[in-house]
C-alpha cells in the first residue's frame, strides 16, 4: 500500500497491518501456512509438467479429482501428507520439495 494512502486510512480512523495480525496468527502458524501454499503451488506445476489432469492425477493417488483441485488450492481441510504423497507420485525429490519449502520462506520475509 502506498504511504499516502496508509496515512490518509490511519487518519480516518483506520488501522493497517498484515494478515497475520488481523488473522491473529502467530510466527509459526503463518510459517506452516506458507509451507503448505507452497508445496500446494509445486503440486500444481509438477502435474502441469507431466502433462497430467487432476482426474489423472487422482487415479494415480487413489484420491477424487475435488481433493486434487482442494489440494491444489491450498484448502486448510486437505493435510500435508496427502500433498507431500502426491508430490512423491508425480516424481518430486526430496531436494525439490526442500525448495519448495525454503521459497515459503522467501516470500515470507
Amino acid at each position: 500500500m502506498k504511504e499516502t494512502k496508509r496515512k490518509k486510512l490511519e487518519a480516518a480512523g483506520w488501522k493497517t497491518g498484515s494478515a497475520d495480525e488481523f488473522l491473529g496468527l502467530t510466527p509459526d502458524e503463518s510459517a506452516y501456512i506458507e509451507m503448505k501454499l507452497a508445496l500446494s503451488h509445486s503440486l500444481r506445476q509438477y502435474r502441469l509438467k507431466n502433462k497430467l489432469s487432476q482426474i489423472e492425477l487422482a487415479k494415480m493417488v487413489h484420491s477424487s479429482q475435488s481433493r486434487i483441485a482442494k489440494m491444489e488450492a491450498g484448502d486448510p481441510g486437505v493435510s500435508i501428507d496427502l500433498i507431500m504423497k502426491s508430490l512423491l507420485a508425480l516424481g518430486a525429490s526430496r531436494k525439490d520439495v526442500a525448495k519448495a519449502i525454503l521459497s515459503s520462506a522467501s516470500h515470507a520475509a
